[in-house]
């Protein structure tokens, strides 16, 4: 969920709590734009890959839909080839490392699937369709939900999480569970993103010493390799929009209370929230539907009354951005010579589909709540998780943040060969609350990124999205020293409670890379339609080619 990021202006403040989401390379990289010969001109020099394409390669769930209705495929058949892909080529292979746990009663709920789809019909389009789910979403299932870590091994909650049960009622089958960076990155401020305890190190896809960026890893690299037709993430800050962005997918980060929380292992109330990652804008759409909806468990989801839809998807309009009015957040920029210029060819791509770029339309606000966010971090951290960990009952293997700091403790080889739990600990030491300092912060936190920050800005220039580049391309992952610290753009949105997605807007040197459109609360149809338009425009997404290493020159 958080990462750590730095502010894209040497002047401007720095971040210097989370592992940073949204990474780009030091180095000045020769951009690669969406063109289709430039793309060929690099395939030529990149190194290949000895990864054979797969039959399910960039299908989409409509994709997918026609195959089962013609009888090509069938909600079983999909299963079997999704399955043999992934021990092919995440457990074998390049070992991507995406998927922590197979359902083994996909199968058997695959065929039930296949039985009412041939009695009554499909109930809609996710009907028969595996998607992966991230493992700090409670399956009541044979499955485990662990956050990674092994001090939850063997926690298997009594109740479906809202978001697995939507998607089951959907017709959707649940694959597998995800890796992802252990307790989604908030345990250490040193963390290296797509390990946990549990999981391992997850690869990207792109180039195999390359960072998924986390903590949604394994549905990044997942979706991006095409293990499943799509996955569920989770973000407290980044942590849906960059691993799509450093995985070339598109990500949906919804407005918290949109999607239920109720059964996610826990970061942060004020900030938690799940929502879909998959290749195509229109896919995000499908799963986004399904999600939606009040939850008596969760109390945010009270405020989506009246403002929450099932049908996303209709809002995907090609010719979208025309008369949109569009601001360019520049403060977010100066991270990377090479991201810049390829936000440069967005921007003019954009113009020329009939938007009115604002730019700039900086949020002015922006550093004046970092710290703010880690203190509201620390507590509600420590008061979340011990409510999460209540619920498991009495044969929970820990019950409270205390007791997984004393794990981690008693396992120091195994649960923290690489980074410590610093960010644990802080939590652990913070009281109620109700305590004034935390209330204070979380106020502060309401009035800078939302009234005076997103909406001020969007206010003062009549905008109907904000657009910056979500991050740089993907890091070569370092175990010892972490994750690397550059620039992205989800912490104003995140801190705000607002939606954020992100789309694949080109390629550096072999890797993607992501813009993302933010706005204002409840604004996803808005944001759906810009964002659809400006990928069906750019078209920039490749398979990835799952290569040893990338030179730079």
């Amino acid at each position: 969920m958080p990462r750590k990021q730095s502010d894209a202006q040497p002047a401007a403040s720095r971040r210097t709590f989370l592992k940073v989401t949204l990474i780009g390379t030091a180095a000045a990289l020769t951009p690669l734009y969406p063109a289709r010969g430039a793309a060929r001109e690099l395939e030529a020099e990149l190194p290949s890959s000895d990864v054979k394409p797969f039959e399910l390669d960039e299908l989409t769930i409509a994709d997918l839909q026609d195959g089962m209705k013609s009888g090509k495929f069938t909600a079983r058949s999909l299963v079997e080839k999704y399955s043999a892909r992934i021990d092919e080529i995440d457990k074998h292979g390049p070992a991507l490392n995406s998927v922590i746990e197979m359902n083994p009663d996909a199968l058997s709920i695959a065929d039930r699937l296949d039985e009412e789809r041939k009695a009554k019909g499909p109930r809609g389009p996710l009907h028969g369709i595996p998607v992966f789910i991230k493992d700090n979403i409670d399956t009541a299932d044979r499955m485990m939900t662990t956050a990674g870590s092994l001090a939850l091994v063997g926690s298997k909650p009594a109740k479906d999480s809202l978001v697995a049960e939507k998607l089951r009622a959907a017709g959707s089958v649940i694959l597998g569970k995800t890796n992802l960076s252990e307790w989604a990155n908030i345990r250490s401020s040193h963390s290296t993103s797509g390990w946990s305890g549990r999981g391992g190190l997850t690869k990207n896809p792109y180039a195999l010493d390359r960072n998924p960026c986390g903590s949604s890893s394994g549905s990044g690299a997942g979706v991006s390799a095409n293990l499943c037709a799509a996955a569920i993430g989770t973000e407290t800050d980044g942590s849906i929009v960059c691993p799509s962005s450093s995985n070339g997918i598109a990500g949906i980060k919804p407005t918290v209370g949109l999607v239920s929380r109720a059964g996610i292992i826990p970061i942060s109330h004020s900030q938690d929230g799940a929502g879909p990652m998959c290749r195509t804008v229109r896919d995000a759409t499908i799963m986004l539907g399904a999600l939606t909806g009040v939850d008596p468990r969760d109390s945010a989801t009270a405020n989506s009354q009246g403002k929450s839809l099932t049908d996303y998807a209709r809002f995907c309009d090609p010719n979208g951005l025309k008369g949109a009015r569009i601001g360019v957040a520049r403060k977010y920029f100066g991270f990377n010579d090479a991201v810049d210029a390829l936000m440069e060819h967005s921007i003019d791509a954009m113009k020329k589909q009939g938007a009115i770029m604002i730019d700039p339309a900086d949020i002015e606000t922006l550093g004046k709540f970092d710290e703010s966010e880690l203190l509201v971090f620390m507590y509600e951290l420590k008061a979340d998780l011990n409510a999460y960990l209540a619920t498991l009952g009495p044969n929970a293997p820990v019950k409270t943040l205390k007791d997984v700091i004393d794990f981690n403790d008693r396992n120091r080889q195994k649960e923290m060969p690489y980074f410590g739990q610093d960010l644990f600990v802080k939590a652990e030491a913070k009281g109620p609350l109700t305590e004034k300092a935390y209330l204070d912060a979380l106020e502060k936190n309401h009035q800078l990124a939302r009234t005076e920050g997103i909406d001020a800005t969007m206010d003062k220039y009549r905008l109907d999205a904000i657009v910056a580049p979500t991050g740089g391309p993907a890091w070569i992952t370092d175990l010892i020293n972490g994750d690397h610290v550059a620039g992205g753009s989800s912490n104003a949105a995140a801190v705000a409670g607002y939606p954020n997605i992100n789309v694949t807007a080109g390629f550096i040197s072999g890797l993607p890379v992501g813009i993302s459109f933010f706005g204002r609360a409840w604004s996803e149809p808005t944001l759906i339609r810009l964002a659809f338009a400006f990928e069906q425009t750019i078209k920039a997404r490749q398979t990835p080619r799952f290569l040893s290493t990338i030179g730079t020159g």
